[in-house]
């Protein structure tokens, strides 16, 4: 009996130790420092599509984490309102706004683009084309706010015809650059992207994301065309959780087109996902542990994102 209390009590005290000297991945991402951090991807309620916190949870945790900003997105309503609400409510955060422009909001149009940048506050900052709305998109939206297979009769908001940007995108990009906004490329394909830019800079759009690009295929070309072009482009945790891709995929991507060339975001705050917070964190932690500098990161994470939102 007591040869097996011995025992037992070994296995107890080294399992005790393990857990000591190897923490859980959790309690090691508590050491990595959000500050300064915007997170350009950030999902809140009210939703019709079920949500994890508010847009004032999220700030009063983004404020606690020590983060510098946020851009509050929601694919069919405006947030630059919401986002001067939450900024009256939690101080100390830089809060943005924007518009997808799905078929809740007309799709390309125009006139949304217009009453938004005249909401008083002016946090409304980005415009972002169709997502689950979008003509090439892998998915639709629902009856139920889950993901749909799109059939062949789904209606779609269309950004080019003949391969040229249908004209009220082209009304919006001058509108874009008028107001000095971000566009932000939605779940528009790569090679649609290229095909507008050339017509969205010569109307005065001098800030572009291109939203998660490998969930819409980018290669690693289209990567160095879009760099050339000026764009910067958003690398995503919500997709590595889910287990859509590795980390590594985006450290090659990184390694390969530069650091200056992208930024990170959660895009997290769907019900049952870990917290936007926890999301970043895990996400600097996982490029910190795979070597990408302390350097790449406060580009990837402060430095991109404040640039085009005109912070610096």
């Amino acid at each position: 009996m007591y040869k097996w209390f011995r025992m037992l009590r070994h296995m107890f005290c080294a399992g005790l130790a393990l857990l000591i000297l190897v923490p859980p991945a959790a309690a090691q991402d508590e050491d990595v420092s959000l500050a300064g951090v915007i997170d350009f991807h950030t999902h809140a309620g009210p939703d019709s599509r079920p949500r994890s916190m508010d847009d004032i949870e999220a700030a009063q945790q983004f404020r606690e984490a020590g983060l510098r900003g946020m851009v509050l997105k929601n694919h069919f309503t405006m947030t630059g309102d919401r986002a001067e609400l939450a900024m009256a409510q939690v101080d100390g955060l830089e809060i943005f706004g924007g518009v997808v422009l799905n078929r809740s909001v007309g799709g390309i149009n125009p006139e949304m683009v217009r009453q938004m940048v005249a909401f008083e506050g002016g946090r409304g900052k980005v415009v972002w084309l169709p997502t689950f709305d979008a003509e090439h998109n892998e998915y639709r939206v629902g009856p139920d706010g889950g993901m749909a297979q799109p059939t062949p009769d789904d209606p779609v908001v269309r950004v080019l015809e003949d391969g040229e940007p249908v004209a009220p995108l082209l009304e919006v990009f001058s509108l874009i650059g008028e107001h000095d906004l971000v566009l932000a490329t939605g779940h528009v394909l790569p090679d649609e992207v290229l095909a507008m830019l050339p017509a969205a800079k010569a109307r005065g759009v001098r800030h572009v994301l291109v939203t998660h690009p490998f969930h819409q295929h980018a290669t690693i070309e289209q990567m160095h065309q879009l760099a050339a072009e000026g764009a910067v482009m958003e690398l995503d945790w919500f997709a590595v959780h889910r287990g859509s891709y590795d980390v590594q995929l985006y450290v090659d991507a990184i390694r390969e087109v530069g650091a200056e060339h992208y930024l990170i975001t959660s895009d997290f705050g769907q019900r049952g996902n870990p917290t936007h917070v926890e999301g970043l964190r895990a996400f600097i932690a996982a490029l910190q542990d795979a070597g990408v500098s302390g350097e790449e990161i406060d580009l990837l994470a402060r430095t991109n994102p404040a640039r085009l939102l005109g912070l610096d």
